[in-house]
């Protein structure tokens, strides 16, 4: 009881600690941080956006090669799924920016993470989640289209605009994937900077990221309509907006982290 007492002594609960009432304009905020980060010392920021535009069309290109590009619909939506663990080193330069080192592209590579190999194991259940999510996009095409093969790209895309079963599927692959992509936002956004700059396990993280999110919903569904606008956006301009879009996403999703952890 004596604990307990000098606990609640020592400040507010940790539940209201985790709530910062911060206002959905804060997040403007975390983007105008991102912006400045981006532009003080911007070559390493630059760069690692055109090695995420370079991997991105390698991977869209690998999957016409393989006839694969039925696929395409779901990969791109799992990549918002992914984009936290490969903007990790972008964390680490706004880290560094904030503690007065210069950041350089190698130590934006060669990432050390305070958590250890914790911050790679989150990474390989969030790829789990993109198997999911590919497998579960699968199963709503037979459930809309039955047994038949899938199509290329280019029918696909005539049955999702012409067809009430395209129509249909639209409509559900839609809810489905939102409800994927709220989850691995909720699970990742904080999850990566956390293990990057504290000594934590990967649950804990995760878990902790689910709550700050829950908490703090106002300002996090302000920051995930702006992370979802600028990577369609992105995507638009053929992959290309990922050299500048990519790094500003990421460092203004430690400046998110900062703010609310």
């Amino acid at each position: 009881m004596e604990t307990l007492q000098e606990s609640d002594k020592a400040g507010p609960p940790l539940a209201e600690r985790r709530r910062r009432h911060l206002p959905a304009r804060a997040a403007l905020g975390w983007l105008s941080a991102g912006w400045r980060d981006l532009w003080r010392r911007p070559l390493p920021s630059l760069l690692y956006g055109l090695a995420v535009f370079l991997l991105s069309i390698a991977f869209v290109w690998t999957l016409f090669q393989l006839h694969l590009d039925y696929i395409l619909f779901p990969a791109l939506a799992g990549f918002m799924v992914a984009g936290p663990i490969v903007a990790i080193g972008l964390y680490r330069k706004s880290r560094d920016l904030e503690e007065g080192r210069q950041p350089s592209l190698s130590r934006m590579i060669s990432v050390k993470a305070e958590s250890g190999g914790q911050v790679w194991y989150t990474g390989a259940i969030l790829c789990l989640l993109i198997l999911v999510w590919m497998r579960a996009a699968v199963i709503i095409y037979a459930l809309f289209m039955g047994l038949r093969p899938l199509p290329g790209l280019e029918e696909i895309v005539t049955i999702l605009i012409s067809t009430p079963e395209g129509l249909g599927m639209i409509v559900v692959g839609s809810a489905v994937g939102g409800l994927f992509a709220a989850f691995s936002f909720a699970v990742s956004t904080f999850a990566i900077p956390m293990l990057l700059a504290e000594k934590t396990d990967a649950f804990t993280a995760m878990g902790t990221s689910i709550s700050l999110v829950y908490r703090n919903l106002p300002v996090m569904l302000a920051w995930g309509t702006i992370v979802l606008a600028l990577t369609v956006l992105a995507l638009a301009t053929g992959f290309v907006g990922l050299i500048v879009i990519f790094p500003l996403l990421g460092h203004g999703t430690w400046h998110s982290y900062r703010a609310i952890r």
